[in-house]
């Protein structure tokens, strides 16, 4: 059924003519969910003004460039929400729209949110949904004429959370990964992230990933700025000055931490904005989606 349903879409994808184009949402797991219970009865997903919540069918929104425009470049973006629900149109759509608008092939990321009603361990839940986004990607890249070494991440607030979990915790696959795809983002933007979960965390995406009661390995191994070797991925960051929900000195932490492994990263500070602006920071007339895109240029990866 999965073979199916991509060759279908790949026939999309070569049927696409003159603009970008959403696509219907492609299931992440042709068969179980992994790490998952049977959900109650009133465990339901909801989408209500953008904000999604209770999700227990993950998904990829796929967003194609016009016909003739695509760069070969592939970004999942990944939503946040405090690991409560999902920010799904100013930290989603609205994400992919302007990247697929740029020539780049975009997926949004439905994943589930950390909940011991319907996960084994919740810890891993959202984590094992973005593995398996990226191995599905590369699995197909061909037929989505994507190149399998172009394929980079990014994530908001939480999401910006999973999306260096990600970048950082790709050696350990905690899904099936028998045919050994590569779970290595090729590059990372963390816009307003959260990335630790030590005293500068923000509070309610710890405690809804790792509990009020995380065990001092639990918190370590999440604070992201922690687990940054010469190998993690080059990364663009972006945050406020005057955010007061994830303080800025998360994206410092994750730039210092790479800065002394060798790797890559460029990080742009406003001095205002506040948080959860997705791709309008209403403070300044500066557009960090076209910084970053300027960034992905530098580091070679819109040449075809």
């Amino acid at each position: 059924m999965m073979k199916i349903k991509l060759a279908a879409l790949a026939m999309l994808f070569a049927g696409v003519t003159s603009y970008a184009q959403k696509l219907q949402p492609i299931n992440l797991y042709s068969k179980n969910v992994p790490n998952s219970k049977p959900a109650p009865a009133d465990y339901i997903e909801k989408n209500g003004n953008g904000w999604i919540t209770k999700v227990t069918q993950p998904s990829l929104t796929p967003f194609l460039p016009e016909k003739g425009k695509a760069n070969g470049v592939a970004i999942i973006v990944i939503p946040g929400g405090a690991y409560a629900g999902l920010a799904i149109n100013h930290e989603g759509y609205d994400v992919a729209q302007k990247f697929a608008d740029a020539g780049i092939t975009a997926f949004v990321l439905k994943y589930r949110l950390p909940d011991d009603r319907v996960m084994d361990d919740r810890s891993i839940g959202p984590l094992q949904d973005a593995q398996r986004a990226i191995q599905l990607v590369r699995q197909h890249a061909a037929e989505w004429n994507i190149n399998p070494g172009k394929v980079g991440i990014i994530g908001f607030s939480a999401g910006g959370h999973l999306a260096s979990t990600l970048g950082t915790h790709y050696v350990k696959a905690v899904i099936d990964n028998k045919e050994g795809v590569n779970l290595r983002p090729d590059f990372m933007a963390l816009i307003y992230p959260v990335i630790t979960m030590g005293e500068l965390t923000h509070s309610g995406s710890k405690e809804n990933l790792i509990g009020k009661t995380a065990t001092p390995e639990q918190v370590n191994l999440y604070s992201n700025e922690k687990q940054v070797t010469s190998n993690t991925p080059p990364a663009f960051l972006v945050h406020t000055q005057d955010d007061k929900t994830v303080p800025v000195l998360n994206s410092v932490l994750f730039y210092e931490a790479l800065t002394k492994a060798g790797v890559k990263a460029e990080l742009h500070l406003y001095q205002a904005g506040g948080h959860g602006f997705g791709l309008n920071n209403k403070t300044t007339t500066d557009q960090w989606f076209e910084r970053c895109i300027n960034w992905m240029a530098a580091n070679g990866w819109l040449s075809k």
